[in-house]
């Protein structure tokens, strides 16, 4: 049966996509801790970030590094926060998030309702930091 994951990636729930390539996609969470905070998911479905391999686990942490170069020139956080919790779904995904303090990385503290506008906005934001770095994945979808 398809994750949660897979369903977006394939397009049968919606997605804020910010990133798309032949490996991996990047999306906007809908319960973000912080505003732009960003999956990066593979689209094979592995379900433990132990079991990937090497050049998927590689691969996943440069996307990381771009969307978190992004974050970084769209809201200026202390740091960006980066997360692979892997309880909430069972498809390996990394959360990247801007942070101020390492409570800003609580679950206790994901705002439930963040609206529509909201999020298109974020996803807006972080798409034109992208296209500024001059990032290769940027997507459109969504």
């Amino acid at each position: 049966m398809p994750t949660l994951f897979t369903k977006i990636i394939e397009g049968d729930l919606p997605g804020r996509f910010v990133w798309e390539d032949d490996v991996c996609v990047a999306f906007l969470t809908i319960n973000p801790l912080t505003p732009g905070h960003t999956l990066v998911v593979p689209r094979e479905e592995v379900d433990h970030w132990l079991d990937a391999p090497a050049a998927l686990r590689s691969h996943l942490f440069e996307v990381s590094h771009t969307i978190g170069r992004a974050i970084e020139a769209a809201w200026a956080p202390t740091k960006v926060g980066l997360m692979i919790a892997g309880l909430e779904v069972p498809h390996l995904h990394i959360h990247l998030a801007g942070i101020d303090t390492l409570e800003d990385l609580s679950f206790a503290n994901v705002d439930p309702a963040p609206g529509a506008e909201a999020l298109d906005e974020a996803c807006a934001r972080l798409r034109a930091a992208l296209r500024d770095l001059d990032a290769g994945g940027v997507s459109d979808r969504g």
